[in-house]
């Protein structure tokens, strides 16, 4: 059987430069926002005839960050929500960390702009490639009564997040921000009190640290080019 050749039909543009900070499931953070930017041979207006019927679609996406593992590939990971400590099999998580890097995630579709998506919900990195678009149909993609073994229950928002008045961030960038900061970003073994973490997110750095359950930004430092 022939090889399957993919090749990206788009480009995600959002909000995160780096792996870090990026919810790890879609549709957790409302307030993000990003487009679907089209390849040139993609760019063709009847190929969206339709698509402004649908208010979800599902995004095939590739892990474009991962750095290639060494030898051969595993068949168990330790998944965040487990705390990082338990070994589970790749095909029973969402991993990045797989045979085949790609990822799938189910976005809301809030308009289409100038031959662009303009999605809400998305865990993707800035320049994300997206290799195909499917509309989200909710009598076939939808069971609410599915059991879901480790990952049953949404992730808890267990942190209080405080964002001075005094940082320049826009109304939705805040709301953004304490969406995704509230789901604690950091490496689940990580909880060090004085660390300042930093977070890239839309051109700047955000800096953070967490102390007895409150996550406090401390700057925002936007990136020199």
């Amino acid at each position: 059987m022939e090889e399957m050749v993919l090749k990206p039909v788009a480009h995600y543009r959002g909000s995160f430069g780096s792996k870090f900070g990026i919810p790890r499931q879609s549709s957790l953070c409302a307030h993000i926002h990003g487009r679907i930017v089209f390849e040139k041979a993609y760019q063709v207006p009847e190929a969206l005839r339709g698509l402004e019927g649908f208010s979800r679609i599902w995004l095939v996406w590739g892990f474009s960050a991962n750095k290639p593992a060494k030898g051969e590939w595993q068949p168990t990971v330790r998944p965040p929500r487990l705390g990082g400590n338990v070994a589970m099999g790749v095909w029973a998580t969402r991993s990045p960390y797989r045979p085949n890097p790609l990822g799938l995630s189910c976005v809301e579709l809030e308009g289409i702009e100038k031959g662009e998506l303009l999605v809400r919900g998305a865990d993707l990195m800035d320049g994300t490639p997206i290799y195909d678009i499917k509309p989200y149909i909710a009598y076939a993609d939808s069971y609410p009564e599915a059991s879901c073994g480790f990952a049953a229950e949404a992730p808890e928002r267990h942190l209080q997040v405080v964002i001075p008045e005094e940082l320049p961030f826009t109304r939705e960038q805040r709301l953004a921000l304490t969406e995704i900061l509230s789901l604690d970003p950091r490496p689940a073994y990580q909880d060090q009190t004085e660390k300042e973490y930093a977070m890239p997110f839309d051109g700047a750095d955000v800096r953070f640290t967490v102390k007895d359950g409150v996550l406090t930004v401390t700057g925002y430092l936007p990136f020199r080019y």
